[in-house]
This record gives C-alpha cells, sequence and structure tokens, in this order.
C-alpha cells in the first residue's frame, strides 16, 4: 500500500514539474522566415530593445520539430563596430633648422611605410599656431602633405584641452619636414608617427522625437534634452554648431538610466556616458560605450560666454546581429523579454573560424506575446467544491485502507 501511495504521489510531483516547465519564461517571440541553410544572421530591430533585457541577455532562439521536440539554436551576439587598426611608425630625426620664417623639423621613416598622423609634443601648455608637412623621397624635391594646419593647447582652471595630433591622408614618402610658423612659437621636443586604418562600421542614425535646448544663465549652462521614439543603443552622438567664432567649452553626455514617480510627477537618474569639449576645431563627435536609451542630456558649460548657437544633435549606435546555426529541421522563433535571464553560453564562440563569411539573413515575423498562465485559470482547482468534494472524498479513501490494514493487524 505504502507503495501505491508512493507511486502516486510520484505521478502528482511530476505532472506538477511538467506542469511549471510548460511555463515560458519569455515574454514575446517572433518567426524566424526563411531558414534554409545552417548558417544564418538575424537583425535586432529597433523596437525590439524596448523588451529586451539592458544587456541583451535574454535572447533565446528555440524550434519545435515534426516530432513536437524543443529544441534550442545556438548564436553569437555581433555589434558591427568599427575596427581601427593603429600601428606606430619608427622614424628618426634629421635635422632641426631655425629661421626668420620659423621652425623646420626633419624625420626620415622605412621607405615602404605609410603613414596618415603625426602627434607632436610641444614645451608649452598655452598656445594657438599653425603648421605644415610636406614630403620627399630625396631631400631635394618637396611635396605638400598637409598645409596651414592649426594644433593649439589650453590648460587653466577651466580647462584642459589639446589638439596637437597632425592628420591627414595616407602619405609614403621616405622624409617628412614639419614647418611651425613665427619666430615665438612652442618648440616640438617629442613626436609620435602612426598610421591608423578604420574600417567603418554599421551605424544607425536615429530620428529624434524632440530637441529643446534650454539656457540656464544662474549656472551659465546650454542644456540639451533629446527623446528619441523608443530605446535603442546608442554610442555616437555628433554636436552640429552654426557658430563661426572660436570656442571651447566642456560639455557632458548623460541618458536617463531610471525614473521614478511622485506625488510631484516624474523623477529622472541620469547616468553618465562621457564627457569632453565642444571646440571649433574638431569634429564634434563623442564616441562611447553602448547604452540602451530613450532620453538623453547634453550639458555645456559656457562660463561668462554667451552661448552656442546649436544647429542640431545627431544620435546614433551600431546595428546588432545574431549569428546563428541551425542543425535540424524545426520551425525556429526568436523569443525574448526577460530581465533576470543570463547570459547563454554556447560552443559557438570557440568555433567563429568556421562561420561562412557571406549569411542570407533571416526575416522576422511579427511580434507576439508568449501566453502565460493566469491565477484565474489556477485559482479553480482550489475554490471549486467539485475539487475539494473529490478531494476530500481521496482522503478518506487513503485514511479508510490505512485503518482497515491496521485493524487486520490486530
Amino acid at each position: 500500500m505504502r507503495l501505491k501511495i508512493s507511486l502516486v504521489l510520484g505521478v502528482l510531483v511530476f505532472s506538477c514539474v511538467q506542469l511549471y516547465a510548460q511555463i515560458d519564461e519569455y515574454n514575446y517571440k517572433r518567426e524566424l522566415l526563411g531558414v534554409s541553410e545552417d548558417w544564418h544572421s538575424i537583425m535586432i530591430q529597433d523596437e525590439m530593445y524596448a523588451k529586451l533585457s539592458s544587456n541583451l541577455s535574454d535572447i533565446r532562439i528555440y524550434g519545435i520539430t515534426s516530432s513536437k521536440d524543443t529544441i534550442e539554436a545556438p548564436y553569437i551576439l555581433k555589434k558591427n563596430e568599427p575596427k581601427t587598426i593603429h600601428k606606430k611608425v619608427d622614424f628618426e630625426i634629421l635635422n632641426t633648422a631655425t629661421t626668420v620664417n620659423g621652425t623646420f623639423i626633419t624625420y626620415k621613416v622605412p621607405i615602404d611605410q605609410i603613414i596618415n598622423q603625426i602627434r607632436l609634443d610641444f614645451d608649452q601648455t598655452n598656445f594657438d599656431t599653425r603648421l605644415s608637412v610636406e614630403g620627399s623621397q630625396d631631400l631635394n624635391s618637396w611635396f605638400t602633405v598637409v598645409d596651414d594646419y592649426r594644433v593649439l593647447s589650453i590648460n587653466n582652471e577651466l580647462t584642459s584641452y589639446n589638439f596637437t595630433t597632425v592628420k591627414f591622408s595616407n602619405s609614403k614618402y621616405h622624409y617628412y619636414r614639419i614647418f611651425v610658423q613665427g619666430n615665438d612659437v612652442p618648440k616640438i621636443i617629442g613626436a609620435q608617427i602612426n598610421f591608423k586604418e578604420t574600417k567603418t562600421g554599421d551605424y544607425n542614425v536615429y530620428r529624434n522625437k524632440s530637441l529643446k535646448i534650454k539656457e540656464e544663465k544662474g549656472n551659465k549652462t546650454t542644456v540639451i534634452d533629446i527623446a528619441l521614439d523608443t530605446p535603442v543603443p546608442v554610442n555616437k552622438v555628433k554636436i552640429k554648431v552654426n557658430n563661426t567664432f572660436d570656442y571651447y567649452r566642456p560639455v557632458k553626455l548623460e541618458y536617463i538610466s531610471d525614473s521614478t514617480k511622485n506625488e510631484n510627477g516624474w523623477r529622472y537618474r541620469y547616468s553618465r556616458l562621457t564627457s569632453g569639449v565642444i571646440n571649433s576645431i574638431e569634429e564634434n563627435e563623442f564616441d562611447f560605450r553602448s547604452e540602451i536609451g530613450q532620453r538623453f542630456r547634453i550639458t555645456i558649460s559656457n562660463y561668462d560666454n554667451q552661448p552656442l548657437d546649436i544647429q542640431a544633435v545627431e544620435i546614433s549606435g551600431v546595428s546588432h546581429e545574431l549569428i546563428a546555426r541551425f542543425t535540424t529541421p524545426a520551425t525556429y522563433h526568436l523569443t525574448y523579454g526577460n530581465e533576470s535571464s543570463n547570459m547563454p553560453s554556447y560552443d559557438l564562440k570557440y568555433l567563429t573560424e568556421k562561420i561562412p563569411i557571406d549569411l542570407k539573413s533571416l526575416r522576422l515575423g511579427e511580434e507576439r506575446s508568449i501566453p502565460k498562465i493566469s491565477e484565474e485559470q489556477v485559482e479553480p482547482l482550489f475554490t471549486n467544491k467539485a475539487w475539494l468534494w473529490g478531494i476530500m472524498l481521496v482522503v478518506i479513501l487513503i485514511l479508510g485502507s490505512f485503518t482497515l490494514m491496521m485493524m487486520k493487524k490486530k
């Protein structure tokens, strides 16, 4: 009898486990359309980020086979970021000369080496001057590489800014000559010659739903609030300014990472993205670690200067895609929406060299909510009188059986 009771309890426990195992852990799904190869790419759509966890750890690819088995397809999450090759080039200083017009300094580099940057160190911390760079193969004929190039350094109690890297198109000379115009100019005390190559990434430029500019005279700052249509991953902001005069202003970039509502309205928590200097020399473009956000704030410190005329703010982010492997015929769905889900760990991350170069991209079906077992469905099991009488009858029968067994033994 005890064995039978154990079997009954075991069946009940197993049934409960099976019941809860069937409850999906994710909130949304989209069918993957066009699975025909072992490898495919899947682009994450902008509207999905609002329902994904902040670190994108809650993405899974599940398939249902013809025999109703559930399988999981592995994937690699790929950020289509720009890739930079940075190579330091060996060189030697051939000579330095000073004339009434300025100072010359000549460098020798390997004859077959391409360069596109020369970072200069000066003996002063505050200056604003111009220079030119020429190239030659024989020290006799010289050709202009870049002319009238502005370099400067500002260091005081309000700001610290240096722009002393000369950038130009790829150049291949055996000798380079830098000429710093003027007599009262800073002295070059060091240099670093580089070749820098950047392979552009795949960026999405997002439309601003709203852009509000407010001048806070008390704080002497310009505050720019930008809202996007939906939360998306952002890692680049470009600020376009109309002014033609020189300016150098500290700038801080933030995004709303949390919000709470109280009796006075909404209270927002801002988290830092990056900081730097907005200026009239460089492209006012700021790169930082990707964050998913919808509302952003830019704060420009004006000090005692007139506020800048902001033309536009461009917010963009690299695209994200999944590189997935399909080994079993099935109907596959992309599922997501679970803040407590951990990042999956697949063998694919160790086998990236076997991934084909050209991948067919899958189309995503419409987003559908994954149904959950509601409390209303579970509640009748305990409130319906028929169930209660049935459970009481089973208990009475079990107790009666034990009683008869004990009476027979006596």
